[in-house]
């Protein structure tokens, strides 16, 4: 299944993705390859496989939960490189809103 530059550009707004910069017929050939993969894999006989059949059958092991040692605060912020009060300054990695 092969798609168009315009399904690429359509999917990447509905992602809300930017492409500027991006080499959209590149981009358009990797995505029309995973498409052929997912035809592919359609036509694997499955029968008599249950569908949730995994290829390891393993179980998780739950446990009650029990009151463990904690660091305390101090011990947890001993180690920022930067602090005010009782939190851990970081980098900004958003844009815009809230405080300085």
């Amino acid at each position: 299944m092969a798609i168009d530059e315009k399904t690429v550009r359509h999917v990447a707004s509905l992602a809300r993705l930017d492409l500027h910069g991006v080499d959209v017929t590149k981009l358009t050939g990797q995505m029309s390859a995973i498409l052929e993969h997912v035809e592919q894999l359609k036509e694997v006989d499955v029968t008599g496989i249950p569908a949730t059949a995994h290829a390891q059958n393993r179980r998780l092991r739950l446990r009650e939960d029990e009151p463990m040692q904690v660091i305390t605060r101090e011990e947890a912020l001993a180690g920022a490189p930067k602090r005010q009060g009782n939190f851990i300054v970081v980098p900004r990695t958003v844009e815009g809103g809230g405080s300085s």
